[in-house]
């Protein structure tokens, strides 16, 4: 079976396979209705300052598992479901920001220098517009360098990597994101290692559990969900209530937008802004394609980029259009780079990827990595059906944000006025339940308000949570590889140096710790 079959098939697995309902006499499938529902509540999310994205797909993940169990035909729902919710937080983030100065996530705080000036200017419209255009730009330039690059890396990998140089690449790929993460390399390694520390008790093949303390509950290991959900969104939580039990009270101060002029889109204003689209689509591709570097230095990037070539009568941090519009082009092309390395690798590259992984592992049917795109004679590959159908997923959901995203953005500036001490307690809630509702065991709720606690304190510590995060995913991996290097290299302790490429993996862990350790504050 060639290639073509496979995108076929892939198509046909999200548009022809178990149809809901018909309209107009065409049949809509469960996966077209759940991206659908899913970038729905992506707008929303991400129109609500202190929600996002990912703590929506954090929350929603038990859930679709629960509903649609492990079943390999729950993939593309599930996935689909998740690709929504991502693509939709991306332009609904932008929403606070320009109307209010409030970031809806992290990713838009970029975008208040000159959306929300623009607001002031009666032009909340069209800075919205703009947003809007930018945003889905980049979004899509980023899926077409992803369908592109994931097959072809993952090609390269299978057949110029053995188990060594596999091994190799983890630990680069561990060492780059503890790198970059955060605000001290060293704090970043320590948190990765503490993630594969937790990662390694009750698992391996020795004949008795590690480091289980003779019970029965950590014999098989840590709840790969608990534990992701607790350190990510448990821990973020816990800090937010603190914050707001110094803060008292948070009061949010409601501004009255007004619009006066001509707030329409016009082939001008998209020829004006074009240049700058295209800058800051390219640096968030190349930034969403390195695990761990994430949404926020990619718009930092665009828009200090956006800023050297500009040259209006408008300056940039004034209410410039063309400042918005590179601000939402580099954050939102990282949607679909960062899963580059999550298809080609196994390697999540944000948050956002880490659930996608996530649901991946805890369905089963799909292992992300080189086998993904490997051709077998006369044979489908299942799991590259199954990416040909996430790529069609993102597709449609890109579809949708075209033609729905800019309507339904411009609906949610009310979502600002929903207060964090009433937010914070129901999103608390719904975490804990929908673990609950996969695992329906109390064991899993107590490992979850550890890990929980775990990622409070390393918040407190200024202890990066992402490397501890990618590092307890990735720890079994890992060790599996070595393993099997070992054994392929005839027992040689120095594997991980018997070839050159994997000398050189090694070489460049050490030199970007090195690199970075020096040069943090200028990256």
């Amino acid at each position: 079976m060639g290639i073509i079959d496979h995108i076929w098939l892939g198509i046909a697995a999200v548009f022809a396979t178990d149809p809901v309902f018909t309209i107009v006499f065409i049949p809509v499938s469960i996966t077209v209705l759940m991206v659908f529902f899913g970038f729905l509540l992506g707008v929303v999310v991400g129109a609500t300052p202190g929600l996002g994205g990912p703590s929506a797909m954090a929350i929603s993940l038990p859930i679709l598992i629960s509903i649609f169990g492990f079943e390999v035909s729950a993939l593309l729902p599930v996935l689909g479901f998740l690709v929504g919710v991502m693509k939709g937080s991306t332009v609904g983030g932008a929403v606070p920001a320009i109307l209010f100065n409030t970031p809806g996530t992290p990713d838009s705080l970029m975008t208040t220098l000159d959306g929300y000036p623009m607001t002031r200017r009666g032009k909340a419209g069209k800075a919205l517009r703009i947003a809007h255009f930018s945003s889905v730009s980049g979004d899509t330039f980023s899926d077409i360098v992803l369908i592109a690059a994931a097959p072809s890396l993952a090609i390269l990998v299978e057949q110029f990597l053995d188990f060594p140089e596999k091994a190799a690449l983890i630990i680069l790929s561990l060492a780059f994101i503890a790198s970059v993460v955060g605000a001290n390399v060293w704090k970043g390694l320590l948190a990765a290692m503490l993630g594969m520390f937790f990662a390694y008790i009750g698992t391996g093949e020795d004949a008795y559990p590690r480091l289980s303390l003779g019970t029965d509950g950590l014999a098989s290991g840590l709840p790969l969900v608990s534990v992701i959900l607790g350190v990510l969104i448990l821990g973020a939580i816990f800090e937010s209530l603190e914050n707001m039990w110094r803060e008292m009270q948070e009061k949010a101060v409601i501004t009255k937008v007004e619009m006066s002029g001509d707030n329409r889109l016009h082939f001008s204003d998209i020829r004006s802004i074009l240049p700058f689209i295209g800058l800051s689509a390219s640096l968030g591709t190349i930034v969403g394609a390195l695990p761990g570097i994430g949404s926020t230095l990619a718009a930092t990037l665009g828009y200090a980029s956006g800023k050297r070539i500009h040259k209006g009568d408008i300056k940039f941090g004034e209410g410039a259009p063309q400042g918005v519009a590179a601000t939402e082009a580099a954050n939102s092309s990282v949607a679909g780079a960062n899963l580059i390395p999550v298809l080609s690798l196994g390697i999540p590259g944000n948050v956002s990827a880490v659930f996608i992984i996530l649901a991946m592992e805890s369905i089963g049917g799909f292992n992300p990595g080189p086998a993904v795109f490997r051709l077998m004679p006369d044979q489908i590959n299942p799991e590259m059906v199954i990416a040909f159908g996430l790529f069609t997923a993102m597709i449609f959901a890109n579809l949708l944000n075209w033609t729905l995203g800019g309507i339904f953005m411009r609906s949610m500036g009310i979502m600002i006025r929903v207060p964090k001490q009433r937010l914070l307690p129901v999103v608390l809630l719904l975490t804990v339940t929908s673990i609950y509702v996969q695992q329906t065991s109390m064991f899993a709720i107590y490992v979850t308000v550890f890990f929980g606690m775990i990622g409070y304190f390393m918040r407190k510590l200024d202890l990066s949570v992402l490397p501890f995060v990618i590092a307890f995913i990735l720890a079994n991996n890992l060790e599996e590889a070595m393993r099997q290097a070992f054994a392929v290299t005839g027992a040689n302790p120095w594997f991980l140096f018997a070839s050159p490429v994997s000398m050189g993996f090694m070489g460049l862990a050490v030199l970007v710790i090195l690199f970075f350790s020096r040069h943090r504050t200028a990256v």
